[in-house]
Formats: structure tokens, C-alpha cells, sequence
């Protein structure tokens, strides 16, 4: 399990989106989001360089994701 926030997500279109660009990851099983706290949870074995970069490409940054 990834653990890190993403600040950026400020409505329920955001999340949807950081949910649609995380699951696109290969070795993503589930993503959960909490969109109060700005928290994301990824299971699974994604690299974290490929989370961000799905992230960049979607318009959002993370906070917190560890770097390879």
C-alpha cells in the first residue's frame, strides 16, 4: 500500500480523475480516495515514479509519494 495526499483534488470530478489516471497504472489493484483529506491510497505493486507521472500527466502533483 502508497500512501500520499493530493492536494489539488478539491472536487468530486478531481478525484475521479486521480482515481481514472492511478488505476490506469500497471501493478495498480484498487485506489481509494478521501477527498476531505486529501488522502490516496494505492494498493498493489505500482512504481511510485509511475503514479506521479500519471498524476503530472492528469494535471494533479502528490505530496508525500515516495521517490525511487
Amino acid at each position: 500500500m502508497i500512501a500520499f495526499k493530493v492536494p489539488g483534488m478539491t472536487c468530486g470530478g478531481c478525484a475521479a480523475s486521480v482515481r481514472r489516471a492511478l488505476g490506469a497504472v500497471a501493478g495498480v489493484k484498487d485506489v481509494q480516495i478521501d477527498l476531505e483529506s486529501k488522502d490516496v491510497r494505492v494498493s498493489g505493486a505500482p512504481s511510485a515514479d509511475a503514479l506521479r507521472t500519471a498524476l503530472d500527466k492528469a494535471g494533479f502533483e502528490a505530496e508525500g509519494l515516495p521517490v525511487a
